[in-house]
């Protein structure tokens, strides 16, 4: 009953960290798109035997006046360069340049090369993948829930889940935008849209289990009060979330400091979100209930106490 009796704190405290992720979206614009979304090149390269000055090699890359190249250290050895879309002669002049016309020993990690064309087709597709997930979202609960009526409609708990889920995907977003905006390596990629709906899958998860537990127990009517059994149902469920959400966390984290620098900022994403996702679960979805169940309930006296007048 603690998280219930104390709704109004968590409320504030989720809406802080909502407010300054939209505000940090707002701010750091343009956003650091990758180049799946924007088009362009980009190539990892490492020197083995020990790389150059970041500011010298951006030097050298100025001459070829092409727009919009940024340069970023990447391990311990070695750079990735972003540019716009390059062709095989422009990507052999780059490498020329990386390696001081054949001087300085490198090797190619990775090239990636997308024109602008494609890049907006995968953005629009990444978001048409994220509006349909939520959809089917809404009418699964909607269906699910619908024995239960009172003291909430079945479509409540839809709606419910959907302001959590906007939770969990805001403050993960407003996170990421910032450090891309300091950190070229941080960027708004495929890698990105997949976890995000991965925290989508993850946390409707945990949502919907809480949810059910409240269902049930409406259904034993062990308890009269609507509030009171809400917060029985999260009592009942808080160890479960917890530990699951702890064991993935290790994974993602294990992911993240052991694993490649491809799949860092795959990892870090995750890991926010599932923090935000357990929490939206246990200390925003079930409370916000209980506040649409009171305001429906006062609505209801005050037309009632109207008709007597």
């Amino acid at each position: 009953m603690f998280i219930i009796k104390h709704k109004n704190f968590f409320f504030f405290l989720s809406m802080f960290f909502v407010v300054s992720s939209i505000i940090s979206m707002i701010v750091f614009r343009p956003w650091n798109f990758g180049i799946e979304f924007t088009g362009g090149s980009l190539l990892e390269v490492g020197y083995p035997n020990g790389r150059p000055d970041a500011e010298v090699l951006r030097t050298k890359l100025s001459m070829l006046k092409w727009t919009g190249t940024q340069v970023q250290e990447t391990g311990t050895d070695g750079f990735i360069v972003r540019t716009k879309a390059l062709s095989e002669p422009e990507r052999q002049q780059l490498m020329s340049i990386i390696s001081d016309n054949g001087h300085t020993n490198i090797e190619q990690r990775r090239f990636n090369s997308i024109g602008p064309t494609i890049g907006a087709e995968l953005r629009t597709k990444a978001g048409w993948a994220i509006l349909t997930v939520i959809i089917a979202i809404i009418l699964y609960i909607a269906f699910a829930f619908r024995g239960v009526s009172q003291p909430v409609s079945s479509w409540i708990y839809g709606l419910v889940a959907i302001v959590a889920l906007a939770h969990d995907v805001i403050i993960p977003a407003g996170i990421y935008v910032a450090l891309g905006h300091f950190h070229l390596g941080v960027q708004i990629d495929v890698l990105f849209v997949t976890a995000i709906l991965t925290i989508l899958g993850f946390s409707i998860h945990d949502t919907i289990v809480v949810f059910d537990r409240t269902r049930e127990n409406l259904k034993l009517r062990t308890w009269k009060e609507f509030d009171v059994t809400v917060g029985h149902s999260v009592e009942q469920t808080f160890a479960r979330s917890v530990n699951t959400s702890l064991t993935v966390l290790l994974v993602i984290l294990t992911l993240y400091f052991v694993g490649g620098e491809t799949t860092k900022n795959f990892a870090l994403t995750l890991a926010i979100g599932i923090v935000v996702g357990t929490y939206s679960s246990l200390f925003v979805a079930s409370p916000l209930l209980v506040a649409i169940a009171e305001w429906q309930e006062k609505r209801e006296e005050k037309a009632a106490h109207g008709h007597r007048k």
